[in-house]
């Protein structure tokens, strides 16, 4: 870490940064995605919905915008504070997750679904376990800055922060296997079940890109 101090003092230059930028539009997805299944199970696929999902697709697009500028105004891989390859590496998970949640809407708004109050039940819940996975992500990305920048000198503290992450995705994972179960129990069109459970394998992937994303940061202050 002291490393990346020097460098970072010596250049004047900062990219991590960067990350928690990037984040920000991704935050506002994870809400927007819980208000979108909300809407769609209380009043359907209407214009309450469509407007959500169209501020999902505004979203994606402002974190593409912020992660084309990060990348592309990058020092030479000797003045960076971790590793160039890491980073993008990042970018790209945390990208993933609004890719993921432009895809479990896309897939809920077809047309309305025809399935019992406990999968759409369930479905909330679900939601709001992988949405959690992607809120655990900010303290991860401000402690790995801090580590790395010299403002806090608990590793295990942010180690532990990313510890968090990957137990919350193993709850998300839990309930969207659960979920799964229950979908093909269901007696309900096959059609209708399998567009609910293309729903469920994105909303999942929410997670785990966020779970992917901490296991980057965890690399990045490998000694």
């Amino acid at each position: 870490m002291f490393v990346s101090r020097l460098i970072s003092s010596l250049t004047g230059r900062k990219c991590l940064p960067g990350l928690l930028e990037h984040y920000e539009p991704v935050a506002k997805g994870v809400m927007v995605v819980e208000a979108a299944l909300k809407e769609y199970l209380n009043n359907g696929h209407g214009a309450g919905f469509q407007a959500l999902t169209v501020e999902i697709d505004t979203l994606e697009g402002q974190a593409d915008k912020i992660k084309r500028r990060i990348r592309n105004r990058l020092p030479r891989d000797i003045f960076m504070e971790v590793d160039k390859t890491l980073f993008l590496n990042f970018t790209r998970s945390q990208d993933n997750i609004l890719d993921s949640a432009q895809d479990a809407l896309n897939w809920l708004g077809m047309r309305r679904l025809d399935l019992s109050k406990d999968l759409t039940a369930s479905a909330r819940s679900l939601a709001r376990e992988a949405c959690r996975t992607v809120e655990l992500l900010k303290p991860a990305i401000v402690g790995t800055m801090d580590l790395v920048y010299g403002a806090t000198k608990d590793r295990s503290g942010v180690k532990e922060t990313y510890h968090e992450v990957r137990l919350q995705h193993h709850r998300a994972a839990k309930a969207s296997r659960k979920l799964q179960r229950e979908s093909f129990a269901a007696d309900a069109d096959f059609r209708e079940i399998y567009r609910f459970v293309k729903f469920i394998e994105y909303t999942h992937d929410m997670s785990h890109n966020a779970e992917g994303a901490a296991d980057v940061l965890r690399a990045m202050i490998a000694r």
